[in-house]
């Protein structure tokens, strides 16, 4: 069995699910389906999770909602209507909106009826089983997931052929509706795979996988067929727009693999993720993917006999800790360490932590140099490739890019390096030429 999710773009409207249902019928193991919200069906359309939020805010400051609500309202019903089905959502829409106007929907509860009511259209045309997700997905009361309680309600709940779930949503211990801060239809999709020991977790996107580039930067990037779990948390970490570490725990734990793939060109393989992968597809390519972010700032301290002294690294790092600072990365030398940092983090209190350092320390010299951009090139065969960060510096340098910084943790998953913020396209379209084409 295969679990299915299809995001916002591939719910958007009628002829999506025209889409899916072709997708759903080509496979016959793809028998659960969670489902977002519809999403946009042009440029300056409205997703229906921004105008259900839109709503709560209306009735927040004593607004009549009544038009964004009809929005919300028409969208279905011209979906349910197209695709000639014989569902009364009215009553439903009416008793939403009386309840809105009498103030007893919370605001999570509202937000979740866009994936609610797509469910509920999908399942009908589909002719598979309606799970709400109320029914199974159980939180905490600190947030969190019951995964135990969680699992094995969604076994006791699949019959049948097949089954259609709203993403996004689930009950607390007291009874309300709970929506996931982040990423909510994924991890809902991967709560399901988990919960059912799915041989694949398919997640259907409008993107035929995660691409190697970002295609901002490099034109027509290709895509990455296979990439490890360890792979993706460092693309992600580094400024790829990736899959959000925490909607893929459940399918890791589990080791599901997961694939992402296109609604729109269901041909393409997309990109297949799982913990480890016996043989490369291609086994010539060491980079997997080449991302990076801009606004850095670096500091960095020097004091003759560093390499000697107990706790100085420790005293740096705690000034940081006390304003609240996150380090992404920390490059160091014999008698010498930088801390890089996001430069919004530290602009409003940098000297006040330029001057605790400079106590803490007493360094020889303490240097800022800000407007820089990180780029990381991930890939877990450079560490059996000899010479490529040589490779990758001399490329850079024969390019006239500029190194502020080198950091390259030991197992030798990535390679980072700073460059000033007006090289940082350059950069990566080099080593995507140079390394990739």
């Amino acid at each position: 069995m295969k679990v299915v999710k299809f995001g916002g773009s591939s719910m958007a409207d009628a002829g999506q699910y025209r889409k899916i249902r072709d997708i759903l019928l080509s496979d016959p193991e793809r028998r659960v389906v969670i489902v977002s919200a519809a999403g946009k069906r042009f440029k300056d359309d409205h997703k229906i999770t921004d105008l259900l939020y839109l709503c709560y805010a209306h009735t927040q400051y004593g607004v009549d909602c009544s038009g964004v609500f009809q929005m919300i309202e028409s969208r279905y019903l011209e979906i349910r209507d197209q695709l000639g089905l014989e569902l009364d959502l009215e009553p439903e829409f009416a008793d939403l909106k009386r309840r809105i106007d009498a103030k007893q929907v919370t605001q999570d509860e509202l937000a979740s009826r866009g994936e609610y009511f797509s469910a509920r259209l999908m399942a009908a045309y589909l002719g598979f089983q309606f799970i709400d997700a109320a029914d199974w997905v159980k939180f905490n009361f600190d947030g969190t997931v019951d995964q135990e309680a969680t699992y094995e309600a969604l076994r006791g709940q699949v019959r049948g052929l097949g089954a259609v779930i709203p993403g996004f949503y689930g009950l607390m211990p007291d009874g309300r509706i709970r929506t996931f801060s982040r990423g909510g239809s994924d991890i809902t999709g991967a709560l399901a795979a988990a919960a059912l020991d799915a041989e694949v977790y398919e997640n259907w996107t409008d993107v035929s996988g995660i691409l190697m580039a970002d295609p901002r930067i490099v034109e027509d990037p290709q895509t990455i067929p296979e990439v490890t779990y360890d792979e993706l948390r460092e693309l992600s970490y580094s400024g790829a727009q990736v899959l959000h570490e925490g909607t893929i725990f459940p399918v890791r734990e589990k080791n599901i693999p997961l694939n992402i793939r296109n609604t729109n060109a269901p041909d393409d393989p997309g990109t297949i993720i799982q913990e480890r992968f016996d043989q490369d597809s291609d086994p010539k390519r060491f980079i997997t993917g080449i991302t990076g972010k801009k606004d850095f700032t670096i500091i960095s301290i020097s004091k003759r006999g560093m390499s000697s002294q107990v706790g100085v690294l420790r005293r740096v790092l705690t000034v940081l800790e006390r304003h609240n600072i996150s380090v992404d990365y920390v490059p160091n030398g014999i008698d010498n360490v930088s801390v890089v940092v996001p430069t919004e983090s530290v602009a409003a209190s940098l000297y006040t932590i330029l001057g605790e350092i400079q106590k803490e320390v007493e360094p020889d010299t303490l240097d800022v140099h800000d407007q820089i951009a990180v780029v990381a090139a991930v890939g877990r065969k450079m560490a059996f490739r000899p010479g490529i960060s040589g490779q990758i510096f001399a490329t850079l340098g024969q390019a006239g890019i500029n190194i502020r910084m080198i950091n390259q943790g030991p197992d030798e998953l990535n390679i980072i390096f700073g460059v000033d913020n007006r090289d940082f396209a350059a950069a990566i379209r080099v080593l995507y030429n140079s390394f990739v084409k």
